[in-house]
């Protein structure tokens, strides 16, 4: 059914911070079907993927009983333009992370800026897109934007370290680090899955994030780290990152945490960066639409088999219960590439 046959859809929602565990932490709901604004798509969305932003903001932002749609991370068919959309027509099959400050993608429609949209990748399902774009945005201006790194400079050597590196940030900076710079790129993983999953995503080498890092890190490199990618851990592990990276080091966080010693930067001059990738979005900054220009080039890499999808878990189709395990595998710190859900109930 297309959305001008219909007046509302199916999505999940919550409507107050609950446990996982309790069965209204995620409610199935019917909802009025979006009006896209000027600048919008409305997509009829076929697939989604599932980040620690999701459960985040259920247990950190409580609604007060009126329905929250979450989800960032959507691939599906363009069926309706606001009047001022130029780069997409009805038809065109889109991928995208949405904005955290607009209701999410956990819809049967969903309304989008288009600067923030790309075509998918030609070569991949919906299901598979759909794993990409909130990793992808995150990966990319992480490493290109706030460590400094040029995308292509293939003369730019040294060390990155990331964090995680079977996590689904961390799989994409492994894979565009290694496909645009010719950094070694040095990722941690503590289990036997997760460090297979970390090497075929393209790290050299990986370390124990259970246990001290510079002592693992100095056979690899010796003379420090010229790069780290922090995307959990960066409180407890300021101090080891300090001490691993060179004079003038790099290093990027995306996780949450409270106030730490930055001061333990100092003597070597290491610059701090934060990435947030809802940033653009959040302040409506003048080059939105570089989402829309690093999507697209990710298609591109993906297309031309340098990149691939991190979907790994798919668990059907969008609903509370299917959500509310995706939730639950989140919260636990094991899951593996990215968890999907394809499809909508009847």
């Amino acid at each position: 059914m297309s959305a001008t046959q219909t007046s509302t859809m199916p999505a999940v929602a919550y409507r107050k911070s609950l446990p996982v565990e309790d069965a209204e932490s995620l409610l199935d709901v019917e909802l009025p079907v979006p009006t896209p604004g000027p600048r919008d798509l409305l997509v009829r969305v076929e697939a989604v993927a599932v980040n620690p932003v999701d459960y985040k903001v259920r247990q950190n932002n409580d609604p007060g009983g009126e329905p929250r749609v979450l989800g960032w991370d959507a691939a599906g068919t363009v069926v309706a333009v606001g009047d001022e959309v130029e780069l997409f027509r009805v038809g065109d099959e889109v991928y995208y992370a949405g904005a955290i400050d607009r209701p999410g993608s956990n819809s049967r429609f969903h309304a989008v800026d288009e600067r923030i949209a790309a075509r998918k990748p030609a070569t991949l399902s919906f299901t598979e897109a759909a794993a990409l774009p909130l990793t992808s945005l995150t990966a990319w201006e992480g490493l290109f934007e706030r460590l400094g790194l040029h995308d292509g400079a293939l003369d730019r050597t040294g060390t990155l370290l990331v964090t995680a590196a079977a996590g689904g940030v961390g799989a994409m900076v492994a894979q565009l680090a290694r496909a645009l710079t010719s950094l070694t790129v040095v990722g941690t993983a503590s289990r036997p899955e997760t460090v297979a999953y970390a090497l075929r995503m393209g790290v050299t080498h990986t370390v124990d994030h259970h246990q001290p890092l510079p002592g693992q890190l100095a056979g690899i490199a010796p003379d420090g780290i010229d790069y780290i990618f922090s995307t959990n851990g960066t409180d407890r592990n300021l101090a080891a990152y300090a001490d691993i990276l060179k004079p003038f080091g790099r290093l990027v966080a995306i996780d949450d945490f409270g106030p730490v010693e930055i001061g333990l930067l100092k003597a070597k001059s290491i610059s701090f960066h934060w990435e947030l990738m809802f940033t653009r979005s959040l302040h409506h900054t003048p080059d939105l639409a570089k989402q829309h220009h690093i999507l697209t080039q990710t298609a591109r890499l993906v297309d031309a088999g340098i990149l691939t999808t991190t979907a790994t878990t798919d668990l059907g189709i969008v609903n509370a219960a299917h959500l509310r395990e995706a939730h639950r595998i989140l919260e636990s710190g094991t899951a593996i590439g990215k968890i999907t859900l394809t499809g909508f109930p009847d």
